[in-house]
């Protein structure tokens, strides 16, 4: 559905979900996108909730499979929506690891950003990342998310507590980076 020079985004299928279960199983995986605490999660529990989501027929937010090559290497969503404020909350998982730090994910957030404020007339769109996560925040960061809060040791994570960051980027700010001169 969204095209871009290193990942397609496209709407997850059934056939996807061996491969998001491995993801979801993938302590290092887990730790790395933050969130709740890690759990294992059988691929029986992942097909329920994908049915559910599927007959329930809802819009709210969009989810994404990052593929590249033919191949699933994670996903991507926006959710929490706010309709009166036209607000969304992002966010991402590249779960193979043999794609971490080489721009797979900065293109997928790149893409999604753009398919919310172009597609969806959001306003702002709004993501929550781990303070030990430097590299997720240098990656938001480059495609122009600004830190906007930080709830101190806000969040308990592989023994630890941790600040929880808040950053965002409003239409304006991106609609002045995609049209400056070059």
């Amino acid at each position: 559905m969204l095209q871009g020079r290193l990942v397609r985004l496209r709407a997850p299928t059934r056939d996807d979900l061996p491969r998001l279960c491995e993801f979801n199983n993938d302590l290092e995986v887990e730790l790395a996108g933050g969130g709740d605490p890690p759990q294992p999660q059988a691929l029986e529990r992942l097909r329920a909730e994908f049915d559910q989501r599927v007959s329930s027929g809802g819009r709210e937010g969009a989810s994404f499979v990052i593929e590249t090559d033919g191949r699933c290497i994670g996903q991507c969503a926006l959710f929490n929506v706010n309709a009166t404020a036209q607000t969304c909350e992002l966010g991402i998982t590249i779960g193979d690891k043999a794609y971490w730090g080489r721009g797979y994910g900065r293109e997928s957030v790149t893409l999604l950003v753009d398919y919310a404020f172009r597609h969806h007339h959001m306003h702002k769109v709004w993501l929550r990342v781990h303070a030990a996560n430097a590299r997720a925040r240098r990656a938001y960061a480059a495609c122009g998310f600004q830190e906007e809060g930080r709830l101190r040791a806000h969040v308990w994570s592989d023994g630890r507590y941790d600040d929880l960051v808040i950053m965002g980027l409003l239409a304006e700010e991106w609609q002045q980076r995609h049209t400056a001169p070059a």
